[in-house]
């Protein structure tokens, strides 16, 4: 399989795309990018500010290593408190369930097409 090489500003885009969507997470980015896990943490590693939108879309510290002289990164906490913790938790489960109930109904809606483009055929 050839290398595919993107350019500095797809990187630093990608890059900035992880650090602000809230509850975004390596994967499901690298896979909305169509690269591999391990290519954007590379980039987390070169370009990455160590923050990131938290699922309740306030600013955390990204669980990924930063940049030592990226800006922004002189005053990150390593410990948050119990109650940021817990609200953190609690809005990043909501997420998910929301995420849920949407898949739930897509899934619905697919399986109720399914059935109707199943009778309309007439083989």
């Amino acid at each position: 399989m050839a290398r595919k090489h993107y350019s500095e500003q797809f990187r630093k885009d990608a890059v900035d795309l992880y650090e602000s969507t809230p509850g975004a997470t390596v994967r499901s980015v690298a896979a909305d990018l169509g690269v591999e896990r391990g290519t954007l943490r590379n980039w987390l590693d070169r370009y990455g500010t160590g923050r990131k939108t938290a699922a309740d879309g306030s600013n955390a510290a990204s669980p990924l290593k930063a940049r030592p002289d990226a800006p922004g990164v002189a005053g990150v906490v390593g410990e948050e408190s119990i109650e940021a913790k817990v609200a953190r938790l609690e809005a990043e489960n909501a997420a998910l369930r929301s995420e849920k109930h949407k898949l739930t109904t897509e899934r619905e809606i697919l399986r109720a097409a399914a059935k109707y483009f199943a009778g309309e055929t007439n083989w």
